[in-house]
């Protein structure tokens, strides 16, 4: 099938007027991390100072990413072009309420996770290059988030999964190298997959720009090949979400690098697939997705179950919360089976607080390893004599993990249970209430085991850490703040599906002229 050409004349394509400063801001975090990461590589040998670079350098691309927040909530989308060129023909950033959510929450949880990686990380971990290594995360993670082309998505991808493979393997135990083994071969083949689908999209669009996609999928609907390309999509992004059936690298790989390097992967990692996954089925093949509703939903409901299931099995609590990793990739997989304004608002609402909980819960379990000895539920014990203001802190963590009231995982999944009552896939929403269940059921063994049951052994831990105490109480006040006062995300969460449904603003600020070429 010959590519569709464009009618745009290349001399008429060049941007001839300034880039307005506000826009700037599209690119800002990207360049911040590459720039950073690069300096601290440089500062190889001075570990130390590594660290204290580091820490303000996270602080500052939180504050650059909620500036960029404020100002697409303020004036909608923006976009930032490379080289001058106007798109379709250069490569664009362009950024949404949707992206910039994202953007801002990764920013908050891998702020978290430095200044935990302070206590956790030693010398020869800095040394390894853990804050490089974490900055050039960033960078893919942000990257993919705001751009505007599929074939970047890919690209920032590629950064990330670079990055994280150096962060699995930090320290060269044997346990880590067989978990790195089981993610780069998966996350390898889905990113095969997803190369395949940028080829396919090019042949069939002429054009990688999403906005454009967006704009000319509508035409082409009747002879190109839309829904091949939507299930190739689906499979790759489920892969890199961790999905049910391809979900089963995650709980093989995520307990064995440093618990700071779990809880950004669990944090960060699988929200990307997600994010993906949202973007290109909601926004450019919106009809396609439509017809894969069932078998996505099918997907959701059994990556909730089975997620659940898991978690309920698993004696070593990092594998444990893993699986509630997955549960939780369920959840937001059935907002998009869903489809709507509330399936959409539910899934963007659950990404951001999974994005927090997940990041707070494994840097928990980093606590209750130093306090209890270990991470096996057959050795804890006697946590809540340990410190009581510990125990509150990570009941509710769990609670808000099982989806309970008064904390941020109960309003998506009443978003995403109503939108499923209201659609009569009623059995997609017991799947939601069932998966809620069983996790509860696995969060209070926990809870009666470590904390509860009097401990066999007595450990005197160190002091209190301020370096871990004060990352992982932030998270938790998220947490009950998201659940306690829910109506302004929940507005940002039905403004963000609401842009992804209906991206006349999206296309707007990549051709403000009126339309694609």
């Amino acid at each position: 099938m010959a590519a569709p050409t464009s009618t745009v004349d290349l001399s008429a394509a060049l941007i001839t007027t300034p880039v307005p400063i506000g826009h700037w801001l599209a690119i800002l975090p990207v360049a911040h991390c590459i720039t950073l990461g690069a300096v601290l590589l440089m500062l190889r040998g001075y570990p130390r100072l590594q660290a204290w670079l580091a820490i303000p350098g996270l602080a500052a691309l939180a504050l650059i990413d909620a500036a960029l927040l404020a100002k697409v909530v303020a004036e909608g989308p923006l976009t930032m072009v490379m080289g001058r060129w106007l798109p379709p023909f250069g490569i664009a950033f362009t950024v949404d309420l949707f992206g910039a959510l994202m953007a801002f929450t990764a920013a908050l949880a891998a702020l978290a996770g430095g200044i935990y990686a302070l206590a956790d990380i030693g010398e020869s971990g800095r040394r390894y290059g853990f804050f490089p290594l974490l900055m050039l995360l960033m960078a893919g993670v942000t990257g993919a988030f705001l751009t505007g082309d599929v074939f970047n998505l890919y690209v920032w991808f590629e950064v990330l999964l670079i990055s994280s493979f150096g962060l699995i393997i930090l320290g060269s135990e044997r346990q880590q190298i067989d978990g790195a083994l089981k993610y780069a071969v998966l996350n390898l083949i889905a990113t095969t997959l997803f190369l395949i689908g940028v080829g396919i999209l090019y042949a069939v669009f002429g054009t990688l720009n999403m906005a454009d996609i967006a704009a000319k999928a509508a035409d082409l609907r009747g002879t190109a090949p839309l829904m091949t390309l939507a299930s190739l999509f689906l499979l790759a992004f489920g892969m890199k979400a961790a999905a049910f059936p391809v979900n089963f690298w995650l709980p093989a790989a995520y307990h064995t690098p440093r618990i700071v390097v779990s809880a950004l992967f669990a944090g960060l990692l699988t929200k990307v697939g997600i994010y993906a996954l949202i973007r290109v089925m909601v926004m450019l093949l919106p009809v396609e997705r439509q017809e894969l509703s069932p078998v996505i939903a099918l997907a959701a409901a059994a990556t909730i179950v089975v997620g659940a299931l898991g978690a309920l099995a698993e004696n070593d609590i990092r594998r444990l919360f893993g699986y509630v990793v997955i549960s939780g990739i369920g959840n937001m997989l059935a907002g998009v089976a869903l489809g709507g304004l509330g399936g959409i608002s539910g899934a963007v609402f659950y990404a951001l607080h999974s994005m927090v909980l997940m990041t707070a819960l494994y840097l928990a379990a980093g606590e209750i390893a130093r306090r209890g000895g270990g991470f096996s539920l057959s050795t804890l014990g006697g946590l809540y004599r340990q410190s009581g203001g510990f125990t509150a802190l990570s009941l509710v963590l769990f609670l808000a993990a099982c989806g309970l009231p008064p904390f941020s995982g109960f309003w998506p999944k009443v978003i995403l249970v109503k939108a499923s009552l209201d659609l009569g896939a009623w059995w997609l929403a017991a799947s939601i209430l069932v998966g809620g269940f069983l996790t509860t059921i696995a969060f209070g063994r926990l809870f009666l085991l470590a904390y509860w049951r009097p401990a066999a052994i007595t450990l005197t831990p160190s002091g209190p850490r301020w370096r871990a105490g004060l990352p992982l109480a932030a998270l938790t006040a998220l947490v009950v703040g998201f659940g306690i006062l829910p109506e302004q995300l929940l507005a940002l969460s039905q403004s963000a599906a609401a842009g992804l449904a209906d991206p006349r603003a999206y296309l707007h600020s990549v051709f403000p002229e009126g339309g694609a070429p």
